[in-house]
């Protein structure tokens, strides 16, 4: 005998509607910068029993509750437990280098802070995307700002970070040909979002932008088997 059909009617499930619910989820509502000197632990596949530690710019708090912790790394402000490429990084956990304690998850008095200061400015939700937050970046984040192919790069370095009602974090550069007045500071007329204007853009450490200023060989080597190829074929599509 066959099986007795439901008479409920069929459910479509559309896909890309509970994709976007899932996305939404994880977006992120608030952001805290980093002041106390925290770390990511990572590790690479080339030297398989070193750790290496590179601060925190911020914790991010996401719409499911959730707390991350957030590096500038390649082309965006990026959640620590996403790195997972042996040859760049994988994630290992957070460190407190006063401590020298390795923590699996963020530390709770940053959630704490998070979750009170995104329930104090509790925005409205609008159709269109509206800017949330500006923090300043206080580890001299650099940018490597590609245009096209015909323009050389520009090494900039970045002043803060803008949090916008999408989830999406941008990088705020300066154009020196309209700065009025030294520092620039979050709110001058100078600054921009680095996208707006850049087609490709790649965060990097203070150390590393100086040794690309110094043309040192082996960080120059690096830098273009990490970005030509990405380039050309950015170029290409």
């Amino acid at each position: 005998m066959g099986m007795s059909l439901s008479p409920r009617p069929a459910r479509v499930i559309d896909l890309e509607t509970m994709r976007q619910k899932l996305q939404a989820k994880r977006r992120l509502v608030r952001l805290s910068p980093e002041l106390d000197g925290l770390e990511m632990v990572y590790s690479l596949a080339s030297d398989p029993d070193s750790l290496y530690g590179m601060p925190i710019l911020a914790w991010g708090l996401r719409e499911d509750g959730d707390v991350v912790g957030l590096v500038p790394w390649m082309e965006t402000l990026t959640p620590c437990h996403q790195l997972d490429d042996a040859e760049h990084g994988c994630f290992i956990g957070y460190r407190d280098p006063e401590t020298e304690e390795l923590l699996e998850s963020p530390p709770p008095h940053k959630a704490c802070e998070l979750e009170h200061a995104a329930a104090y400015f509790d925005y409205e939700e609008t159709h269109e995307v509206t800017l949330i937050q500006q923090i300043p970046d206080s580890q001299g984040t650099h940018a490597l700002c590609i245009d096209d192919d015909s323009r050389p790069w520009q090494l900039k370095q970045v002043f803060g970070w803008r949090l916008y009602s999408d989830g999406n974090v941008e990088a705020l550069l300066a154009d020196e040909s309209i700065v009025e007045s030294t520092p620039i500071l979050l709110g001058d007329a100078c600054l921009y979002p680095g996208r707006s204007r850049h087609r490709m853009v790649y965060f990097f450490q203070r150390s590393i932008a100086n040794r690309i200023r110094e043309q040192d060989p082996s960080t120059l080597e690096a830098l273009a088997l990490m970005v030509v190829p990405r380039s050309a074929k950015g170029a290409g599509e």
